[in-house]
C-alpha cells in the first residue's frame, strides 16, 4: 500500500479534534508493519503539563479482552484446551452453572464469542455501584475472582442462543488460562504475549507502570475537566491493560501480519485468521463477532475491531489485516468518546482504503406491502439488570409507520430515543434490510435486517451496533 499522505492526515485529525474536545488525544496509523503516522494533542496530566507522546501510558479497558483470547488460542495450539470442549473442564477456581439440567455447556468458544449465557450484569447488586461492581479503590485487596463469584458464575441463557457482551466471559478465560497453566494472568500474557511482540510498556498490573509517563483520567464537566480517581480492576481478563501508542502499534502490525514480527511470534498465521472469521453471526448480512475480535465490513474489505472504556479513558483500535492497514485512538478526556471515537476512525480507515462512507440511500424504493410484517413490539431477551445494554436499547424496539413512514423506535424513557428514527430501505434486492442514521449521536450509520422466525411464528430485527437480536412478540 502507498505510504500515508502526513499533510492530509494531520488535516484530517485536526478536523475531529476540532468537533472533539479532549484533555489528551493520540492517534495512529500502521500501515505495511510500522507506525507510519502519528499525532497527539494536548496533555496526559493537566497539574504536570504532560504532553501526550507516544510514550504515554493509557488505560485501554476492553481491549485487554483480544490479549486475553490470542492467549486462549496459543493453548489451543498447544493442544491445552479445546475451544468446543465444556469450559468447565479446565476452570477450577470456581464453575459456570446452568439454570437449566438440559441446556448445553457453555465451551471456550461460546465465552470467545460472548454467547456463553453470561448475563452483562454479575452480580446483580453491581448495577448500583460504582463500575457496576467490577473495581475496587487503588490499594485495596482485589477479591480473586473465585471470591467474587462465590464460587458460581451463572448462566440466564443457553449457550449459543443468545450474544450479550460484557467483561464475565473474558475474565472466566483469563481465568481459565492461570487454572490450565498454573501462572497468574498478567505473568502469562508478560511472558507468552507482550515480551514476543516487544510491548515492554504493556502491563495488567499498575505497579509496573512508569508513572511518570501515566496518563491521568478525566471527565468533561460544564466547569471543565475533573480528574476521575483510578481504580483497579477485578474482571482483569477483561480490561486491566495499561499500553502505550508505540507498544499498540507493534501489536497491530502483529495482527496485520499472521501473528508474528521481528520480536517474535505469538500465533500461528492460521490461528490468527480463526479469529478474525465469523464465529456468531445473528444474521448472515451482520458481519458479528470473531474470536475476541469484533468484526466489520468497508466496502469489499474485513475489518476486526474493538474499543475499550473506562472512566476518564476511551480507545479503539480497527484494522484491515489483509490490507496491511491499522488505525488506533486513545484519550484521557472527552465527551461522548464511546460513541465517536468509532466513528471518527472508520472515516479514516475508509479514506485509507479508498472506500466510500456508509450513508442513507435515496435511490432504493419503499416498499410498503412487507411493513405489515415488520410493525410490531420487538423484546430483548434477558434481565433488565443488564444497565448498559438497556441504556442502549431499553427493553425493546417498536416498529411503526408514521406519516407513510416506517420507523423503529427505542422503548426507553429517554424522549429523543422513543421519538423514533427513520428505516430507510438500503438494498433494492432485499425487502427486509434497512439502515438507521445515529449521526447526531456520533454512531454514523448502521445497518438493521428483519428476518422470519418460523419457529416463533414471527420476526426478528437483527443490529450490526452490537450483534443483537430482538424478536416480536407474537
Amino acid at each position: 500500500m502507498p505510504e500515508v499522505d502526513q499533510l492530509e492526515m494531520r488535516a484530517r485529525v485536526d478536523e475531529i479534534l476540532n468537533r472533539r474536545p479532549a484533555v489528551g488525544f493520540a492517534l495512529g496509523v500502521v500501515r505495511n508493519g510500522s507506525l507510519q503516522f502519528f499525532q497527539s494533542q494536548g496533555v496526559a496530566d493537566i497539574a504536570a503539563q504532560t504532553p501526550v507522546t507516544k510514550d504515554t501510558v493509557f488505560r485501554i479497558a476492553s481491549i485487554t479482552k483480544t490479549f486475553t483470547g490470542i492467549a486462549v488460542m496459543q493453548l489451543w495450539e498447544q493442544g491445552l484446551v479445546d475451544l468446543d470442549a465444556p469450559a468447565n473442564d479446565y476452570l477450577r477456581a470456581y464453575r459456570l452453572v446452568p439454570a437449566k439440567a438440559s441446556w448445553r455447556p457453555a465451551t471456550i468458544r461460546h465465552l470467545l464469542t460472548h454467547t456463553a449465557g453470561i448475563p452483562e450484569q454479575v452480580p446483580r447488586s453491581g448495577m448500583l455501584r460504582q463500575d457496576y461492581g467490577e473495581s475496587v479503590e487503588m490499594g485495596r485487596p482485589v477479591p480473586s475472582l473465585a471470591e467474587y463469584y462465590r464460587g458460581a458464575l451463572r448462566l440466564h441463557a443457553e449457550p449459543g442462543t443468545r450474544f450479550r457482551y460484557g467483561d464475565h466471559s473474558p475474565a472466566t478465560l483469563g481465568q481459565i488460562i492461570e487454572d490450565v497453566t498454573g501462572e497468574p494472568l498478567q505473568s502469562y500474557l508478560r511472558e507468552h504475549v507482550f515480551k514476543p511482540l516487544g510491548m515492554a510498556d504493556t502491563t495488567l498490573v499498575r505497579s509496573e507502570v512508569d508513572h511518570s509517563r501515566l496518563a491521568t483520567g478525566y471527565k468533561l464537566r460544564s466547569r471543565g475537566a475533573e480528574a476521575v480517581a483510578d481504580r483497579q480492576v477485578i474482571t482483569v481478563g477483561a480490561g486491566a491493560a495499561y499500553s502505550t501508542p508505540n507498544d499498540m502499534a507493534r501489536y497491530l502490525a502483529v495482527l496485520m501480519s499472521g501473528g508474528a514480527s521481528e520480536y517474535g511470534s505469538v500465533l500461528k498465521p492460521a490461528t490468527l485468521a480463526s479469529m478474525f472469521d465469523a464465529q456468531y453471526q445473528p444474521h448472515p448480512r451482520i458481519p458479528g463477532m470473531g474470536l475476541a475480535f469484533w468484526r466489520r465490513n468497508a466496502g469489499n474489505h474485513q475489518l476486526v475491531e474493538h474499543i475499550g472504556v473506562l472512566p476518564g479513558f476511551d480507545s479503539q483500535i480497527l484494522v484491515a489485516p489483509y490490507d496491511g492497514l491499522g488505525v488506533m485512538a486513545f484519550t484521557n478526556g472527552t465527551h461522548g468518546g464511546t460513541g465517536w471515537l468509532g466513528t471518527e476512525l472508520s472515516r479514516l480507515v475508509n479514506h485509507l482504503l479508498g472506500v466510500p462512507d456508509e450513508v442513507i440511500r435515496t435511490d432504493v424504493p419503499q416498499r410498503p406491502e412487507v411493513w405489515g410484517e415488520l410493525c410490531g413490539r420487538y423484546y430483548l431477551p434477558g434481565p433488565l439488570t443488564d444497565v448498559r445494554l438497556r441504556a442502549m436499547l431499553g427493553a425493546g424496539v417498536e416498529v411503526f409507520v408514521r406519516r407513510g413512514q416506517l420507523r423503529i423506535r427505542i422503548l426507553s424513557p429517554i424522549p429523543v430515543f422513543y421519538k423514533g428514527f427513520p428505516l430507510q430501505p438500503d438494498d433494492e434486492t432485499d425487502p427486509y434490510a434497512f439502515r438507521i442514521d445515529l449521526s447526531e449521536f456520533g454512531f454514523g450509520t448502521f445497518p438493521a435486517v428483519f428476518s422470519p422466525e418460523p419457529e416463533r411464528g414471527t420476526m426478528a430485527v437483527h443490529f450490526e451496533l452490537m450483534p443483537l437480536s430482538a424478536h416480536r412478540r407474537g
